[in-house]
């Protein structure tokens, strides 16, 4: 009994261990007039396919950010999304060129009518609580990680 309870504390510590060297997302600061939010990023394939699947709630002042390698033609559906989102489309440039609404699990595609380097999804109804519409500017810090392919 005392070799299997020994057994069991190191495998729980096993994985504390595991969960707690699991890879953190790049998390920056970015800013939309007087607002800020705190935006993971999405730099990689993998993960701008994930997104934010599977989240069940997610703070006001935060957010993902979507980082393309050049400006293109974006779409975004819902799939596996839980949280009622606004995507912001934006150009290289920073600026805001469009706003959407996304609801939860929707297979509908939504399309950027402008070729945009960067896609900002946070809750819905948070860019209009906070009067962010399109033309405002996205000020980025200036170690914004750049895409991967």
């Amino acid at each position: 009994m005392h070799s299997r309870l020994i057994a069991v504390a190191v495998l729980t510590c096993c994985v504390v261990v595991l969960v707690s060297c699991k890879p953190k997302a790049d998390t920056i600061t970015i800013a939309i007039g007087t607002a800020k939010f705190q935006v993971e990023i999405a730099k990689t394939p993998a993960g701008r396919e994930r997104g934010l699947m599977f989240r069940k709630s997610m703070p006001m002042d935060h957010g993902m950010l979507f980082v393309f390698p050049y400006d293109q033609h974006l779409s975004f559906w819902m799939k596996d999304t839980d949280i009622p989102l606004a995507i912001a489309y934006i150009s290289a440039d920073g600026t805001i060129r469009e706003i959407h609404h996304m609801k939860p699990h929707s297979l509908e595609a939504i399309q950027s009518d402008h070729a945009v380097r960067y896609a900002l999804e946070v809750n819905d109804g948070a860019f209009a609580k906070l009067g962010i519409k399109p033309g405002d500017k996205v000020h980025f810090p200036p170690n914004l990680p750049t895409a991967t392919s």
